[in-house]
């Protein structure tokens, strides 16, 4: 029972967000709390609450202090030198800017941290998508999937909490994988390449010189969340591709934020990219003396949580406050700062919060247990010698279902198990366990990705309809390319 109910509870959650009848943040909520009284354990539901809301309050705080010091950065200008950069060496061509999406995720991705990734990679090509109209589900989705596979990295999680479940070591898991990971990564690049041929074909190709007679006061990063209009990235004909060349020379900015590039104006759209002026040399925000300063500062940043200096939670604390007080000594300026990335504070921890509600009903009612060993007892015993594969096939639902916690230190020690019965040794399954990955950051259950999709003020229903086939195909590459190396 608990299973089906398991099952239905997730479905019900991806069904409602993705046609838009409710908002995440109340799905999160509305929907495990729903089930929990259905299961007969609403009594218990204000525990399951609490639990899930103490184990993820780190990463909430990590989140709010990481939004509010890359809001900053954003603010001084320390991410405009990428974006001109970017703009010329893309010479205004959708396709090597959807690209550049890629490859600049892929880079940031050493880090290992998903939410710094997203936050980076947004800042920078965000202005360049805006300028252009180009689709912002088809930024979103490339980040998502390059991170994804790049999560695998040993300092990123799924590795070595593979490795730590079955006593493995996680250099013998990870360095076996690389070509296989390799591979999944040049698919990545391939997809961009393909989504920026059509979103060329789409648009169009300007100029340098066009695409900057754009006004920049019109072109805006936003770090709040918003609504994206159109999640497709069929073809509009030459049309588009006049009104954009129109627009290009046109004193009124564009508002598009999704495929249609709808030339009517949209007052909260509006008013939404008011709040930073992405290529505008001259915002009073700006601190080009200290550049070299703030630079320095997140250079030191990033190496500290690699390093794992201190908690992350901490460094971005510590961090955010002393990019505020240097940047911004008069307290009035500093208040204003934190009040401009206000609402995405409050947007992506409140979604976090939620998200607490979700796993906490799903972990403490028994489903996510039941759904697992419903799972792992339904493959037949003549898949026995091929539990490798069965485990890379099954880690692409449970860990977008699931959390890597869950799947990683619950269902796979019972692969693993299945698998030695059958000759197969724990380093293929703990090396197929992490094709899922580029399909996992895409979860619901994955705070960072409601970074990604706040700060590019896409619908997290528009990203998931838009991202999980494609996410698919790159896991599904990760693993044949193991099977075809013999790494698995």
């Amino acid at each position: 029972m608990l299973t089906i109910l398991g099952f239905a509870m997730i479905a019900t959650f991806l069904v409602l967000i993705m046609t838009k009848k409710m908002s995440p943040i109340a799905a999160l909520v509305l929907i495990p709390a729903l089930f929990c009284v259905a299961v007969g354990q609403g009594a218990q539901l204000g525990d399951y609450v609490i639990e899930g809301v103490g184990n993820l309050a780190p990463t909430a705080a990590m989140l709010m202090f990481a939004i509010v010091y890359f809001g900053v950065m954003i603010d001084v200008g320390l991410f405009d030198p990428i974006v001109r950069g970017i703009l010329k060496f893309c010479r205004a061509d959708p396709m090597r800017i959807v690209v550049g999406t890629a490859v600049l995720a892929a880079i940031v991705s050493l880090d290992g941290d998903g939410s710094t990734t997203f936050m980076i990679t947004v800042s920078a090509m965000y202005p360049l998508y805006k300028r252009l109209k180009m689709s912002l589900v088809v930024m979103t989705g490339v980040a998502a999937t390059a991170n994804g596979v790049m999560n695998t990295l040993p300092w990123g999680g799924p590795t070595a909490r593979a490795a730590t479940a079955l006593k493995l070591d996680a250099s013998e898991i990870f360095v076996p994988m690389i070509p296989a990971l390799a591979m999944g990564l040049l698919a990545v690049f391939v997809l961009a390449y393909v989504l920026g041929l059509r979103e060329r074909k789409r648009l169009g190709m300007l100029t340098l010189d066009e695409a900057l007679a754009r006004e920049p006061e019109q072109e805006t990063v936003s770090t709040g969340a918003g609504s994206m209009r159109g999640g497709s990235t069929g073809s509009t004909g030459s049309g588009a591709e006049d009104r954009l060349r129109k627009d290009a020379s046109a004193s009124g900015g564009g508002t598009g934020t999704g495929t249609d590039a709808d030339p009517a104006a949209d007052p909260a759209d509006e008013a939404d990219d008011d709040e930073f002026q992405g290529l505008d040399p001259n915002r009073p925000t700006l601190r080009p003396k200290l550049y070299w300063f703030n630079a320095g500062l997140t250079a030191a940043l990033l190496t500290a949580m690699i390093m794992e200096l201190m908690p992350i939670p901490v460094l971005f604390l510590l961090g955010a406050a002393l990019a505020l007080t240097v940047n911004f000594p008069h307290m009035p300026d500093q208040r204003a700062r934190i009040a401009a990335h206000a609402d995405n504070v409050l947007n992506v921890s409140g979604m976090v919060f939620a998200a607490a509600v979700f796993t906490g009903v799903l972990t403490g009612t028994g489903m996510v247990e039941h759904m697992a060993d419903w799972v792992v007892g339904a493959v037949p015993d003549a898949m026995g010698p091929h539990m490798a594969i069965v485990t890379g096939l099954l880690s692409l639902p449970l860990t977008y279902f699931m959390s890597n916690d869950g799947f990683y230190f619950g269902v796979l020690p019972v692969l693993a198990e299945a698998g030695a019965a059958h000759g197969v040794s724990p380093l293929e399954i703990a090396r197929a366990s992490l094709a899922g990955q580029a399909l996992h950051m895409s979860s619901p259950l994955v705070p960072a990705v409601y970074v990604l999709v706040g700060m590019a003020k896409v619908e997290f229903g528009d990203h998931t309809r838009f991202t999980v086939k494609w996410a698919v195909l790159t896991s599904l590459v990760v693993l044949a390319a193991g099977v075809l190396f013999g790494i698995m």
